[in-house]
């Protein structure tokens, strides 16, 4: 049959058991990336849709709107992170 396998029970039963643990851990982790990869898939589709438009506040007592940016324009995202993070 196999050659290359030890002649003994005690040590074949040894790599048995040694096979059946990397077994375990290697069935765990697909789990958990099979598991994130569905996390991931259902965070995108309930993501919500970005704003039409996004107004650009200047800075002083009433911040008054100063641009107005597409919803997807990453300077108007930029500049409410900057200013949201800011105050």
């Amino acid at each position: 049959m196999f050659d290359d396998l030890p002649d003994d029970v005690d040590r074949l039963q040894t790599l048995r058991v040694w096979h059946a643990m990397w077994l375990v851990r290697i069935d765990a982790k697909i789990a958990a990336l099979q598991q994130r990869q569905a996390e991931a898939a259902r965070g995108r589709h309930n993501r919500p849709q970005p704003p039409e438009w996004v107004v650009e506040l200047g800075i002083g007592t009433g911040r008054p709107p100063l641009q107005v940016h597409a919803g997807d324009c990453y300077r108007g995202v930029t500049e409410m992170r900057v200013k949201g993070a800011t105050g």
